[in-house]
């Protein structure tokens, strides 16, 4: 069963999330401050954590920045009172993959906390019917669509979702350039130009993350990026 980590310091807010997410089947936890919220991920392990920003002990962007590189962190659901496109890049930046602004319609962020389940890092057994689709090979990756993983002949690199997204958005279509403004739009679903270093500090950490293969992604100055050509 999934695990989802509820981190607010408002019991109000935590106990309404949880109890949406409860109803979903979701196994779910609380935590009502930064440094809790990074015991309970230890602890817990969840696959999702919905995370509040103005947090005591620690904010919900240095829980983040704490998180990242750790194996197998949670996808990210930032919930912030802010309203400023600068403080929804910053969480991006530090490796958030969602974003809703307070007050937030509980419908919707269910369904964003399924779309993150959906796409997350660790693999999802299918029914045994279920269609397959075809490996991308890239270099020494596989990148497997299916169940979202990307291995070599070491073993599983573990991204997080929007990590595998961008990776999976490239090596997808080989040779071709994507402006950092495209994959942006595309990836984080965001229509704003001021927002590109969010696409670069991305690919700095997939590429360090992807190691000997880290050329597999390719700089394009002055437009953005692409993929190498795929083996065949």
């Amino acid at each position: 069963m999934t695990k989802v980590l509820v981190v607010d310091d408002e019991a109000s807010i935590s106990g309404a999330v949880s109890y949406a997410l409860r109803r979903e089947g979701y196994t779910v936890e609380t935590a009502a401050d930064g440094q809790e919220a990074l015991d309970r991920v230890d602890a817990f392990k969840p696959e999702v954590m919905v995370l509040d920003v103005m947090m005591p002990k620690l904010s919900g962007y240095e829980v983040c920045r704490r998180l990242e590189g750790r194996p197998l962190r949670p996808a990210i659901l930032l919930l912030t009172v802010k309203n400023d496109i600068v403080d929804k890049v910053l969480g991006l930046e530090l490796g958030a993959d969602d974003f809703m602004t307070k007050p937030f319609d509980m419908r919707e962020l269910v369904a964003r906390v399924k779309a993150l389940v959906r796409r997350g890092p660790r693999p999802h057994p299918g029914d045994a019917g279920e269609a397959t689709q075809e490996p991308i090979q890239l270099g020494g990756l596989t990148i497997n669509l299916l169940n979202r993983t990307v291995h070599t002949g070491e073993g599983l690199i573990d991204l997080t979702p929007k990590e595998f997204d961008l990776l999976a958005l490239l090596a997808g279509h080989p040779g071709r350039v994507y402006s950092r403004e495209a994959l942006l739009e595309q990836v984080w679903d965001i229509d704003f130009a001021g927002g590109t270093r969010t696409v670069d500090m991305h690919v700095q950490r997939l590429r360090k993350k992807l190691g000997p293969w880290s050329d597999c992604i390719q700089t394009v100055y002055g437009i953005g990026y692409k993929s190498a050509e795929p083996l065949t």
